[in-house]
């Protein structure tokens, strides 16, 4: 049912390192974003899959995690991600890719948990660094990396409390989300 695929779908930041993705699974879900809605249908995302680890190394040293826990450095050896897409923005097709890369982002991670992987969207990135890395042409723009594995960690969805989004870790590490509720976001029904 797709509602439960939503609600498994979250922003895991801890896996499995050793339960590998292959290059045909990333492939299969790169190709849910493909049949994806596309504005104007300009269709300008293209994607490099890693699931090598000396590159998948290299992409790590490149990310950001979890701007709500300062503290944290991002996942360890063990935990960290088994296989990346690299998003990229192709400005030889047009110059906007619009929210093409929320609903790309969203088709490939719901093809993930439905084969029992997770992942998260990692929008602070070095990209001048993983250009170099990824020998990228000047017209593909790096828009976002999907880290994606089996996750290790729990994810529970709370009830925001005082308007207070940031989400956080329990000590036993339970990483808990605060939403909103169905009648906080609706403004009205007619």
């Amino acid at each position: 049912m797709l509602k439960d695929l939503v609600l498994k779908n979250r922003s895991y930041r801890r896996f499995f390192q050793s339960e590998k993705i292959t290059a045909s699974m990333l492939r299969e879900w790169v190709d849910l974003a493909r049949n994806s809605a596309s504005a104007r249908n300009s269709q300008s995302l293209k994607y490099i899959l890693s699931a090598d680890e000396y590159l998948n190394a290299m992409i790590f040293d490149q990310l950001a995690w979890a701007g709500y826990l300062s503290e944290w450095k991002g996942p360890e050896e063990g935990e960290r991600p088994s296989a990346y897409i690299v998003m990229l923005h192709d400005t030889g097709i047009t110059t906007n890719y619009f929210c093409d890369d929320g609903i790309a982002s969203q088709s490939i991670l719901l093809g993930a948990v439905e084969a029992g992987y997770g992942g998260c969207i990692i929008h602070s990135v070095n990209r001048k660094k993983l250009r170099e890395i990824l020998n990228l042409s000047e017209q593909l723009e790096i828009v976002q990396v999907l880290a994606l594995g089996k996750p290790k960690e729990v994810v529970v969805l709370d009830q925001i409390k005082e308007n207070d989004v940031k989400y956080w870790r329990d000590e036993n590490q339970v990483h808990h989300v605060p939403k909103r509720t169905l009648d906080e976001i609706i403004v009205s029904v007619i």
